[in-house]
């Protein structure tokens, strides 16, 4: 349902943040001249439609509908101003709000007014500060982050450095980032002991359950300037979840024909590892390709394989076909709707966890006047892209996003 939203939508907005189309320039030390006044650097909307529909709702035990619709929208203001001892200070607020309606969490409590997760709004602002050197390209930062909904609140922290070859060529970044979440335990209506909560009714003033879910993550990336043309960067992502990592409104259902809330154990350990080659054909032409493999403590092995060709077509419009597939092996704790045997410790009909293989297709377009989009100077971008989302078990998903900038 909503994971594989924001899955997507998180490799949508990397992919717009990184589409500059020449290649990369020797950094400019102006150190001696800057302002001190802290400044506007830029500002970016970004608006995402995503729509889904399927027929392995977790909710229900691995059937029923998946339909899922989510409106997001995130804006970001960068200002930055230069020290006495010229070092670039840049600050980064970002405000996200999303809303979307999910028409499988409507089954948690189908009598239910306000059923738990029907709709409901996400907002999440974060801050980032990087003090940065322009002749040497170090830098050093942290951030700060919180994001709510109904029923779930998270805050998050994390610190970042980069570190550049005298020539430029190799560059090394390290982040840490650590989230401290608090979700409520919503049950299934059926499956609520006597006296306990709904979880969503603001009427309903009976106690629900909450649990922690702490997540530590890490990222090391390796990126080098091979030739003129040609850079390749080795990134790897490992991360430790600890916590309630189960769903409880999710219902499993066993060969007896019992059933329960989704089960699976507190901790989870991912590694991510991938590498990512970028090839600069000429002035009209990029290929960008990316590889990751996947794996993890659950027993889930995944491939994915991704590629796009930011194509020139003037001096301020490109094109960007791309193309990406995925094929996973599921978790050992993973069956399909009735099949679990009564007798397991973990559990779970969440077909995000099953054996899959996926393709997303799309294209996005940039425009980049030089004296700005629609003759305003200071509106310096816009891009649209859209996306289809096909994978094996059925669900199927559209999405279409507008970034715009400016500075």
């Amino acid at each position: 349902m909503k994971k594989i939203y924001l899955g997507v939508l998180a490799m949508y907005m990397g992919i717009l943040a990184s589409h500059a189309q020449t290649k990369p320039q020797p950094v400019k030390d102006s150190t001696n001249y800057e302002s001190r006044k802290l400044k506007i650097d830029e500002i970016n909307f970004v608006s995402a439609y995503y729509h889904q529909n399927g027929n392995n709702s977790a909710v229900t035990g691995g059937i029923g509908t998946e339909k899922l619709t989510d409106f997001a929208n995130t804006f970001d203001l960068q200002m930055s101003k230069y020290s006495k001892t010229g070092k670039k200070h840049t600050f980064l607020f970002e405000l996200g709000v999303d809303h979307y309606t999910s028409a499988s969490s409507d089954k948690i409590d189908p009598n239910s007014v306000s059923s738990a997760s029907m709709q409901d709004t996400r907002i999440y602002p974060s801050l980032n500060w990087t003090v940065s050197n322009d002749k040497t390209g170090n830098a050093f930062g942290l951030s700060a982050s919180y994001s709510h909904e109904f029923d779930y609140q998270s805050v998050g922290a994390g610190i970042n450095f980069t570190r550049l070859s005298k020539n430029k060529n190799t560059q090394f970044d390290f982040k840490a980032q650590v989230f401290l979440d608090k979700w409520k335990v919503i049950l299934p209506v059926e499956l609520r002991p006597p006296g306990y909560g709904s979880g969503s009714d603001r009427e309903d003033n009976r106690p629900v359950d909450s649990k922690p879910r702490n997540s530590f993550s890490t990222s090391f990336s390796l990126s080098q300037v091979l030739t003129q043309r040609l850079q390749v960067a080795l990134i790897v992502e490992p991360s430790y979840q600890h916590g309630l990592l189960a769903t409880k409104y999710q219902r499993d259902y066993f060969t007896d024909g019992s059933e329960r809330v989704e089960n699976l154990p507190d901790n989870r350990y991912k590694l991510p590892i991938g590498v990512r080659f970028n090839y600069f054909l000429d002035d009209h032409f990029i290929i960008r390709t990316f590889y990751r493999y996947y794996m993890d403590n659950w027993g889930i092995r995944a491939h994915t394989a991704e590629v796009e060709i930011p194509v020139k077509l003037t001096s301020f419009v490109s094109v960007s076909p791309f193309y990406r597939y995925n094929t996973q092996v599921g978790t050992r704790y993973f069956k399909p709707y009735g099949q679990h045997n009564p007798t397991e410790e973990f559990y779970t009909s969440d077909y995000d966890l099953s054996s899959l293989h996926s393709n997303f297709v799309g294209a996005n377009i940039r425009l980049s006047p030089p004296n700005g989009v629609f003759g305003n100077a200071h509106f310096t971008s816009l891009e649209l892209r859209a996306g289809h989302y096909m994978r094996s078990t059925g669900l199927n998903s559209n999405i279409v996003t507008l970034a715009l900038k400016f500075k």
